[in-house]
């Protein structure tokens, strides 16, 4: 099927909009949120849904510096990161949904859910969360409303003495290191050096601080969706 367009033959703005339009295959679509060049995004047309991460096989190293965080990285039919620039494109200045998908090595799934902001590359991407968590796991980040994104080459985590992107791998919304990481290393069993056990893709209110999990996705949609008319 020809792309679907917004109004006045513009590229939608964001899988929501493409959504709203009738779209329901996922796949790999070109968007243009306002003042942005276009991009290409994987949209999840269950709720039109754009993924902004996804690790499934551990095909793409993750263990990037800040650029490649900003600009995305990885391949969008498998394991990538959005890119931090894009994200808060998409995002602008709105209140959106972030959708966490976590699975572990025996089929156990969970999903963490909550309302964010996302400021841009002068305030180091801080993620702002704004609203009520759901799902049945307690929030690794949520004792912090408000979170700088580091990387091993630009430390902004909450953690004086330490640089967490370093200690732990990848780059995130590090708080004091021992929360949460999505974009650790992708390990198939646990290490057994404890230096390398602390690298790995972890949620720590869930399977604990050194289960390296199997698959996670994020993605996000507009917040509040119910108040459009």
């Amino acid at each position: 099927p020809p792309q679907l367009l917004g109004e006045r033959g513009h590229l939608p703005e964001g899988c929501h909009q493409l959504f709203l339009a009738g779209q329901r295959s996922s796949g790999i679509f070109q968007v243009q949120p306002t003042g942005s060049q276009p991009f290409k995004v994987y949209c999840d047309m269950s709720g039109g849904w754009t993924v902004i991460q996804r690790r499934m096989d551990g095909s793409v190293d993750f263990d990037q510096l800040w650029d490649a965080y900003k600009n995305g990285f990885g391949d969008l039919h498998g394991d990538f990161w959005l890119g931090l620039e894009k994200i808060h494109h998409l995002v602008q200045e709105g209140k959106y949904n972030l959708l966490i998908e976590l699975e572990d090595w025996e089929g156990n799934s969970q999903v963490v859910q909550f309302v964010f902001s996302l400021g841009g590359e002068s305030t180091a991407y801080t993620l702002n969360l704004l609203g009520p968590l759901s799902g049945e796991l307690e929030n690794a980040i949520g004792e912090f409303r408000q979170l700088p994104f580091s990387t091993r080459d630009r430390d902004h985590d909450l953690k004086a003495d330490t640089n967490c992107a370093k200690h732990l791998s990848g780059g995130w919304w590090f708080s004091t290191c021992g929360h949460a990481n999505l974009n650790g290393k992708y390990f198939r069993s646990i290490p057994r050096q404890r230096h390398e056990r602390k690298q790995g893709i972890f949620w720590k209110t869930w399977k604990g601080r050194y289960y390296p999990l199997k698959s996670t996705i994020m993605k996000i949609q507009p917040a509040a969706l119910e108040a459009e008319p």
